[in-house]
């Protein structure tokens, strides 16, 4: 299995580890009602939430975008290096966003956005 492919199997564990942070060592969480127990958390758990539900928004667009890169036949180590750029973004996203550093949460964002758009781009410009 190629690099990208794994990158995107991360991708999809990500939100798992983020709501792991958010419920980690809460005795009242209440899994009768996950959801509306998150929506009552604050500081570090409620952050961690909001990075939970951002992994699983930004997945289905980067996942996408490697089997288009792929189907397309653009260049793998291109698709490698995005892919990996991606998830090292999401990583430090998720730090920034769990300390609390909204800007340059905002910024890592946008780097993990613009490597997704380049993997869907790539094909267009390798045919050039």
């Amino acid at each position: 299995m190629n690099l990208s492919y794994w990158c995107v199997l991360i991708a999809g564990i990500l939100p798992v580890a983020t709501v792991a942070v958010a419920k980690w060592g809460k005795r009242d969480f209440d899994n009768s009602e996950p959801r509306r127990w998150l929506e009552q958390q604050q500081g570090l758990r409620r952050r961690a939430d909001s990075a939970h539900r951002n992994h699983f928004e930004a997945f289905p667009f980067f996942a996408a975008g490697v089997l288009v890169a792929q189907q397309l036949n653009a260049p793998q180590d291109s698709i490698n290096m995005l892919a990996v750029a991606f998830i090292a973004a999401r990583l430090v996203y998720t730090l920034l966003y769990l300390t609390d550093r909204a800007t340059l949460r905002s910024i890592t964002w946008l780097i993990g956005y613009l490597a997704v758009i380049g993997l869907f781009l790539l094909p267009v410009f390798h045919r050039a």
